[in-house]
């Protein structure tokens, strides 16, 4: 589960309800496999004139047990790629050193737990749309071709949309018929989209 948050400001405080609904997570039974920060790029909020602008939101991703599907993303350039990689590998719990035999290294590593991801051009009336890149990106490291990707707050469809683009299932709702007739719209497009 990824579980993207961010806390209000209130008389100057921030609330700290992201890390209570993370420790939350953790006292019902899930690990906290990764705590991920998405840099908005080109957004943001004050939150308080006395703080930095605030441009990021936590991304907790959560699993009940080990979990499935991890495919992570490598898109991030070696500058040591083709050279040959001699490290002494490991410590263990000991104290010696596990030997790790020579490679070569290759282009791209995996990336970093904070993504730099432009918050977009919302053309829907929804007033939170997470970007497309976004949805994407994390469908891509936690479910395979003909998963279900659940999105219990479907908003204006994004996850929808991109489970959709993925060969993904989806299952969405949402309180709001205003929102649920947006995704209805957006998810129709697609169709038609990978249709035509």
């Amino acid at each position: 589960m990824v579980w993207i948050v961010n806390d209000a400001t209130i008389k100057g405080s921030e609330t700290g309800t992201s890390f209570r609904q993370a420790l939350y997570f953790k006292e019902i039974g899930f690990n906290l496999l990764d705590t991920m920060i998405w840099v908005k790029e080109g957004g943001g909020a004050i939150g308080s004139q006395l703080s930095y602008t605030q441009n990021f939101e936590y991304m907790f991703v959560l699993s009940k047990g080990r979990p499935r599907t991890s495919n992570i993303i490598k898109d991030k350039p070696n500058k040591s790629f083709g050279k040959i990689k001699k490290n002494s590998g490991r410590r263990k719990a000991n104290g010696d050193v596990k030997q790790e035999k020579p490679r070569v290294v290759g282009k791209f590593s995996r990336r970093n737990n904070w993504w730099y991801i432009p918050v977009g051009v919302n053309k829907t009336n929804h007033p939170a749309v997470f970007p497309e890149q976004l949805a994407n990106d994390h469908i891509l490291s936690w479910s395979n071709e003909g998963d279900v990707v659940l999105d219990p707050f479907l908003g204006s469809g994004t996850t929808a949309k991109m489970a959709i683009l993925n060969n993904r299932h989806y299952i969405g709702f949402d309180i709001s018929q205003e929102y649920i007739d947006i995704a209805a719209k957006r998810i129709q497009e697609t169709y038609e989209s990978i249709s035509a």
